[in-house]
């Protein structure tokens, strides 16, 4: 009886990848794009992302989108097409040359597994795979059972509309089996011609994904490209100013950050993200919020391009934020890279001790680790 039904596990995954095949995609965005801007041809190599080619970096504007998304779980691979492409020509169509996605933009593909959608949204996500599978299944075995379709539909489809809008996208992040088995929760870039620029996996977890059976990564990066240097750390990598501290002296310019908030917007409680990070590293911050109700969670947050004080309006940080915390909206502005330049040049000596951080950051780690073993 177990071989019998590992034998349907395994023909149903098969089936649910070739219902989700790359030709399917592209076949929705024909109806959706102009046929004489679409190219069907696969761009997207998942193990051969393009090497740093260093740019000359005198662009001085780059208009960017923080997608303010709704999770709404999907039971064909045409609705999430059609749900990425109406934000992305959105974004387009106010003049966005690089488009951020939500954390945790693959969780609408949840939708496929039959019986999904059906399920009381009040249910927590253990409660409704129990409720599913009729055991206690664990969160990360069924993202890892569903990976090989959330991989295939999430790039596929982002890697097309980068380069059919001819626009950078960052999609946000999906949880799937990093290069040694451990489920992660990972974001990606793709540049404008559809190719994957690079990868970032989360670095610091919620509980909550602790819980599920997520693993954190141990590298942060800095990619080089045509709109300055970006980095895209997730959620809740800016709740800790080292991510941010280390990704400036790396050279970022422009971090990305996609965030999906288990909880009730509360002001307060956002200020412990990407707003003070901008303030102390002197860089330009784009957040972009996956909001809504499901599995017994309430997702909210304000979308937002942010500065440091003295390049933002009203001098308060904020160039521009999403109206509400829970509906969609996407927000677009236009960055100053040459005033963003020029602001740290002014205050870039003495900024930053290096000497001092050198002498006592790996003292001050080992003891921390000490101390964790006794606690």
């Amino acid at each position: 009886m177990k071989l019998m039904e590992q034998l349907k596990e395994q023909l149903f995954i098969k089936w649910l990848i070739w219902q989700t095949r790359p030709v399917r995609i592209y076949w929705e965005l024909d109806k959706l794009i102009k046929p004489d801007k679409l190219a069907l041809e696969d761009t997207w190599e998942q193990d051969s992302p393009v090497e740093g080619m260093g740019y000359r970096h005198d662009r001085m504007q780059v208009t960017v989108a923080a997608v303010q998304g709704e999770l709404k779980l999907v039971t064909r691979v045409e609705e999430y097409v059609q749900l990425m492409h109406r934000y992305t020509k959105e974004a387009v169509e106010a003049g966005a040359e690089l488009v951020v996605f939500p954390e945790d933009n693959g969780a609408h593909l949840l939708g496929l597994l039959p019986g999904m959608g059906e399920l009381d949204p009040a249910l927590s996500m253990d409660e409704a795979l129990r409720e599913l599978t009729g055991e206690e299944a664990k969160v990360a075995d069924i993202f890892r059972y569903l990976a090989p379709v959330t991989n295939q539909v999430f790039h596929h489809t982002f890697s097309a509309l980068a380069r059919q809008f001819g626009v950078h996208i960052m999609p946000g992040s999906i949880i799937i089996p990093d290069e040694q088995g451990q489920m992660v929760n990972r974001s990606f870039l793709y540049d404008d011609m559809g190719r994957l620029v690079g990868s970032q996996t989360k670095t610091h977890l919620l509980p909550l994904e602790v819980s599920w059976g997520l693993s954190c990564g141990q590298e942060v990066q800095v990619f080089d490209t045509p709109l300055g240097k970006l980095a895209f750390p997730v959620c809740m990598d800016a709740s800790f100013y080292e991510t941010f501290r280390l990704l400036t002296l790396l050279g970022a310019e422009i971090i990305l950050l996609p965030i999906a908030n288990p909880e009730e917007y509360n002001h307060f409680k956002a200020l412990r993200g990407i707003w003070p990070r901008v303030q102390e590293n002197l860089v330009y911050g784009v957040k972009s919020a996956l909001v809504g109700q499901a599995f017994g969670l309430t997702l909210a947050g304000k979308s937002g391009i942010y500065a440091p004080l003295e390049l933002t309006p009203g001098e308060d940080g904020i160039i521009k934020e999403s109206s509400s915390s829970d509906r969609e909206e996407v927000v677009v502005a236009t960055l100053d890279l040459g005033a963003l330049r020029k602001r740290r040049e002014e205050e870039d000596r003495g900024r930053f001790n290096l000497e001092l951080y050198e002498k006592y950051f790996p003292q001050v780690y080992r003891d921390f680790k000490q101390i964790k073993k006794h606690v």
